[in-house]
């Protein structure tokens, strides 16, 4: 595996999930040689607790002139801007590049589907249900889809620089944090 392969990595933007005039929220993905350089910036926005999460970042990735050159999706968790559950098998299946969910804590799934029941959104506890479980490497927790663990471990290795989340993923976040609340906060 090439140390400046190039890759992804989306994360949502801060927003008020308790505002009903805020519709829509920004995605980020930033376009990565491993875990060096940044070659690009991309962007979307998606409903808030919406399902069009899956489609817009199909269109943001296959649309870009980045496209041939991408290797790997990372993922800042399975949903953007609340639960907007993102469907990481048809990633992969639309895009064609491997896919893999970064997660910081193991997922309480038990309060997650409860969650989603109350809120009459089963059709996401599908998605969720479809996903391999999430599998330890270092520090994080990770779910992969189209790619091999081995090969997961070996493409973590070469992305995560500064963090134990690839530097894709990092830097989505710090960008969508800053333009949203005016500068970064938080971590990825």
């Amino acid at each position: 595996m090439k140390k400046e392969l190039r890759v992804i990595g989306i994360d949502d933007a801060p927003f008020d999930k308790f505002d009903p005039l805020q519709r829509y929220v920004l995605v980020v993905g930033t376009v990565y040689r491993g875990g060096n350089f940044m070659d690009g910036l991309l962007s979307c926005h998606v409903e808030k607790d919406g399902e069009d999460a899956t489609m817009k970042i199909i269109e943001m990735i296959n649309e870009c002139k980045f496209r041939p050159q991408i290797q790997a999706i990372f993922l800042d968790g399975i949903a953007v801007a609340g639960f907007n559950v993102i469907n990481p098998i048809n990633l992969n299946k639309e895009t064609g590049i491997p896919v893999v969910v970064v997660i910081r804590e193991y997922p309480d799934y038990k309060k997650l589907f409860n969650a989603l029941e109350k809120l009459d959104m089963k059709k996401k506890i599908e998605i969720i249900k479809k996903m391999p479980k999430p599998v330890k490497i270092n520090d994080i927790y990770v779910q992969h889809i189209g790619i091999s663990f081995e090969d997961t471990k070996k493409l973590l290795k070469i992305t995560c620089t500064r963090a134990n989340v690839p530097e894709a993923i990092r830097v989505a976040h710090l960008i969508a944090s800053g333009i949203t609340d005016g500068q970064s906060r938080g971590r990825a």
